[in-house]
């Protein structure tokens, strides 16, 4: 059977590929009947609670856990020092960007902190007691005494000689230094350019912010030396294989179980200190024990995102034909080297700038830097969403310098479909895609050229009005082995068991469609395994936008491995030979039948007869399957967002009045879906470019500590979204897809920005570096030049 994907596919059922089918979990979520981690007791368990430092730098003078010790109901109080005596070892760094193999060693990031703190919010001593409440008054008790040192915040000045230095085994607080393209060659065409456009572009830190804290529950059998630990996280499989590592013992010494996952958006992919001592704790007393963090210690303790400094760079033609591109400066990681905290202002950078256009050269010169600072990992895109913010600023700052029209100016550069497949100089190969015809289809469905009359009615009521256009591309997630995992059940259910993991996304309902369509199993009877991971041989987790090019290809090559096996077994059944046996789909479902007779059996009656059977040799005993998929690769998820803000000049503010997409997602498995992940990711663009920035003092003290003083984007600050499509399917997996789960804030970012600053030109303002507060607009809008 083939298994690549067939249009044919579409009409065979209303839970097939393409149809708008509403997510399997929607009812249990609004009965209230989730099982978060949170949610979950075990018996006998105990609570722990961690004491964070208060200071962002500083050498441990003393540590006093004797009283907290004496304290009603607490069965342990642990230390840095004790965890590095049971032998634990430091966490893992996770995935980072490719290191030279003279780049200095990643500094160790022990549990609890030893000698030294790096960071407000870095923990120095785990309580655990009979309650929560008893946790937290024991921790209150220790006296933690510690000699400030100088602290230092932003990357650039970190970077800079002089600098408080965090760790002694990275000269220069430098992390990473990462080079991408041919310099001298860069350098000659920015000479030789008939123009240049320079933006420094600051995008800033961000809290993540997902509507479920994180929580854990460790334990520990001591019959088996195995630690359990119940989280929420973004794939078990790979949880567990930095939990082994970070714990000194061997993979099946480990097992991770999720249940639902109240959003992540990359921030629970890796493993945090918080596990380990848990874990510790838990073997320690040979009881669970319990930890969940408070929103307030959220914000200090779960990784952020963003934060980069840079100077981008784009050279033009006289024509205004796109020559270089250009990015240097600064990605700060925090105090310590977390996951994937490298990736975005480095190989990111260098895959996503190019975007939609045909640019002769690229050359990403940067930095990664230890601040301290909380952490920083991957968010929504990490680094998607910044290189195309990068080159559509630069494209309408461009045309503004140079007199000429932005539509055409993209025009001019847009990589037109009779050039796929296109190679960039990012290393990367365009398969598909129809860029110009993206744009053309955004600009009517937006209006663009009623534009001027919805600006003069603006400027009736006292506004200014400006529009935006974000064309971008992302690159999706590099190749991952997935499993695809079919069992059948013998309550007539089947099971699909995949390594990408939910946190969110809506996974159980298009990875159905996707079984229904290659096996014809009823919709109703299909379930999804991907929180445990003993039940796992594969597993790269969900991250990237790969989730239904992953586990979705799993599933198709694993459906072709079921059908080989029916093949076989219906030929015992049938008593027929197996050349003459077919598979088909037709209303009543997925079958085996005779070719040229009426006689069949359903793929479920055939599961059912082989369970418990005495059968002959060569004749399969049931139809589970066990697959590897190898990986496909990137795809490329693109489109063009036009969005028009309005702006009150005598206050400031800034609302999104209108949003328009068009996305090329390749082949849609479910519609309805696809757009909620839009209209996500667009919103919290929006609130990246309208509201959020974590900032520090000067002694490094987070001064946004709460949603007292850190603004996200509410459901009134939603415009009316109007998505449409234009479809042009992948060439690089199986089923024609190509991810859509952080699209949405490639677009907005740049659309967003470029309408702010549309809007502000009347003003004399060239450049507005977000968040467009009231407070920075309105100064903008009145010539102060620390706008």
């Amino acid at each position: 059977m083939d298994a690549r994907f067939d249009e044919t596919d579409l009409a065979l059922t209303k839970f097939g590929i393409g149809q708008p089918v509403p997510r399997k979990e929607d009812p249990t979520l609004l009965r209230g009947e989730g099982r978060y981690t949170d949610d979950l007791s075990l018996p006998g368990q105990a609570h722990a609670v961690f004491l964070r430092s208060r200071v962002a730098h500083g050498r441990i003078v003393s540590l006093d856990v004797a009283a907290a010790r004496a304290m009603p109901g607490v069965l342990a109080v642990l230390t840095g020092p004790d965890l590095a005596a049971a032998g634990f070892r430091t966490l893992p760094p996770g995935m980072q960007a490719p290191r030279p193999s003279d780049a200095p060693p990643v500094p160790p990031q022990p549990p609890l902190a030893v000698g030294r703190v790096r960071f407000v919010g870095e923990p120095v001593v785990c309580v655990v007691a009979e309650t929560a409440q008893q946790a937290r008054d024991a921790a209150e008790a220790v006296l933690l005494d510690i000699d400030q040192l100088d602290a230092v915040t932003l990357a650039s000045t970190a970077a800079a000689p002089g600098a408080p230095l965090l760790h002694e085994d990275a000269p220069g607080n430098i992390a990473y230094a990462f080079h991408y393209g041919d310099r001298d060659q860069v350098a000659a065409t920015f000479s030789a350019a008939a123009h240049v456009t320079r933006l420094a572009l600051r995008n800033t830190r961000l809290v993540v912010s997902p509507m479920e804290p994180r929580a854990a529950i460790g334990a520990y059998d001591a019959a088996g030396e195995r630690y359990t630990l119940h989280v929420g996280c973004q794939g078990v499989f790979g949880l567990r294989n930095g939990l082994k590592d970070a714990l000194g013992v061997p993979t099946e010494k480990v097992h991770v179980l999720t249940g639902h996952v109240g959003g992540s958006f990359g921030m629970k992919a890796g493993v945090y200190p918080e596990y380990i001592a848990i874990l510790h704790a838990a073997r320690g007393l040979g009881r669970p024990v319990k930890w969940r963090d408070d929103r307030s210690d959220s914000f200090l303790s779960d990784s952020h995102g963003r934060d980069h400094e840079m100077e981008v760079e784009l050279a033009l033609a006289a024509d205004g034909k796109f020559l270089a591109v250009r990015v240097t400066g600064y990605g700060n990681v925090g105090a310590y080297l977390t996951n994937a905290a490298t990736v975005p202002p480095s190989i990111n950078a260098v895959k996503n700038i190019v975007g939609v256009y045909g640019t002769d050269l690229v050359e990403v010169d940067t930095r990664c830097v230890y601040t301290n600072t909380t952490p920083v990992g991957p968010y929504r895109g990490a680094g998607r969403p910044e290189g195309n913010y990068y080159m559509e600023r630069l494209v309408e700052t461009a045309a503004r310098e140079m007199g000429l029209d932005p539509l055409a100016l993209r025009r001019r550069n847009l990589v037109r479909p009779d050039q796929m497949p296109y190679a960039t100089p990012a290393a990367t190969t365009y398969d598909s895609g129809e860029f110009p015809a993206v744009l053309d289809k955004a600009l009517a469905a937006a209006d663009w050229d009623g534009f001027p009359a919805r600006r003069a009615a603006s400027r009736a009521r006292g506004l200014l009005r400006g529009r935006g256009i974000g064309q971008y591309l992302e690159v999706t997630a590099p190749p991952s082995r997935e499993m695809g995992g079919l069992r059948f059940e013998a309550d007539g259910t089947v099971t699909i068991i995949t390594g990408t993991l939910d946190y969110g996304q809506g996974h159980a309902s298009p990875f159905a469609q996707v079984l229904v369509a290659k096996l014809g199993i009823p919709f109703e009877r299909i379930r999804l395994l991907q929180g445990d991971s003993d039940e796992l041989i594969a597993g790269g987790g969900t991250g990237g936008s790969k989730s239904i090019m992953a586990s979705g290809a799993a599933i198709v090559e694993a459906s072709a491995l079921v059908v080989e096996k029916g093949r076989k077994a219906a030929a015992h059944v049938l008593e027929a030979a197996e050349a003459d046996i077919e598979f088909a789909i037709d209303e009543s479902g997925g079958h085996f039948r005779i070719i040229g007779t009426d006689r069949r059996i359903t793929v479920l009656d055939l599961a059912a007869q082989l369970r418990g059977a005495t059968l002959p040799k060569g004749v399969p005993n049931s139809l589970d399957v066990q697959h590897i998929h190898e990986g496909a690769p990137s795809a490329f998820p693109n489109g063009c967002h036009v969005s028009e803000v309005e702006i009150d000049p005598e206050t400031g503010q800034v609302a999104v009045v209108a949003y328009t997409m068009v996305n090329d997602f390749g082949v849609q498995i479910n519609p309805l879906l696809v757009a909620g992940q839009a209209h996500g990711g667009v919103l919290q663009g929006i609130g990246q470019a309208l509201f959020e920035e974590v900032r520090f003092d000067d002694s490094g003290q987070p001064i946004t500590g709460s949603y007292m003083d850190y603004a996200l984007a509410r459901a009134a600050d939603a415009p009316p979204f109007l998505v449409s499509s234009h479809p042009v399917p992948a060439k690089t997996n199986l089923l024609g897809a190509k991810g859509c789960g952080e699209a949405g804030c490639a677009g907005s970012l740049p659309s967003v920005m470029n309408a702010i600053v549309d809007a502000l030109a009347e003003c004399g303002v060239r450049h507005l570096d977000m968040p467009a507060t009231p407070e920075r607009v309105w100064q903008a809008i009145h010539g102060d030049a620390t706008a």
